[in-house]
């Protein structure tokens, strides 16, 4: 029952919509009626500016890496964690809780279900869950980013890359997860296809690269991007 719980609250957690917080705090705005119509940090950047970008990628992260700070916590306050509900094992009840925070920030109840990609809020998970695989998702990030400025690229190529690092430090280490596997397969592929109107630009070329908005004006005129 705990361990259901803990989803609960992981989800609740992921759900706290801070982009939409501080875009009514600083600016009195709703960030779901401009720029991309996204409650991420990226969205936040390009209308509040990047201090106020870096803050809400932060504390989205942050969500992330509470949901499976929480679930690890209370699997090591479990009397046996050979018996945890459904006989999952503790590794696949701390991805779960990384999971549901995920989803909580891309389908918040506080904000009519509406929400940002997962890609910050997945980072924090994976900075608890797999700190050496992230590391290389970031450096991909990192690289494709400073090449291009493209957020949704950067993100997408980080996405491919996560999945492959883990398989290759899951290799390398006395046991192999497939459970950490295919659970970050499937949360890296769900990213994907939360990009999917990013990729139509990208082909395209119509996406845009990273720039701030912040001054009204830009603001204003921001609104007329496409929503994603």
């Amino acid at each position: 029952m705990w361990m259901f719980a803990v989803l609960i609250a992981a989800y609740l957690i992921g759900s706290i919509p801070f982009s939409f917080i501080l875009g009514k705090r600083v600016k009195g705005i709703d960030l779901r009626r401009h720029g991309s119509g996204n409650l991420g940090a990226t969205n936040v950047f390009r209308n509040l500016g990047p201090w106020w970008g870096a803050l809400a990628l932060a504390l989205d992260m942050a969500k992330g890496a509470a949901a499976v700070l929480l679930a690890t916590a209370v699997i090591a306050a479990w009397p046996d964690d050979k018996n945890l509900p459904l006989r999952f094992t503790p590794d696949l009840w701390r991805i779960l809780a990384g999971a549901s925070a995920m989803l909580g920030h891309t389908f918040s109840p506080f904000v009519s279900f509406h929400g940002g990609k997962g890609v910050a809020t997945t980072t924090g998970a994976y900075f608890v869950l797999a700190p050496y695989p992230l590391l290389v998702a970031a450096i991909f990030f990192g690289v494709v980013m400073g090449v291009t400025r493209i957020v949704s690229l950067a993100s997408l190529c980080a996405a491919v890359a996560l999945p492959l690092a883990v398989a290759y430090f899951e290799f390398i280490s006395a046991e192999f997860s497939q459970t950490i596997f295919f659970f970050t397969l499937g949360i890296c592929g769900w990213i994907v296809y939360k990009h999917r109107s990013n990729i139509k630009r990208l082909q395209n070329g119509t996406e845009k690269p990273l720039e701030s908005t912040a001054s009204e004006s830009d603001a204003e005129s921001a609104d007329e991007e496409p929503r994603s």
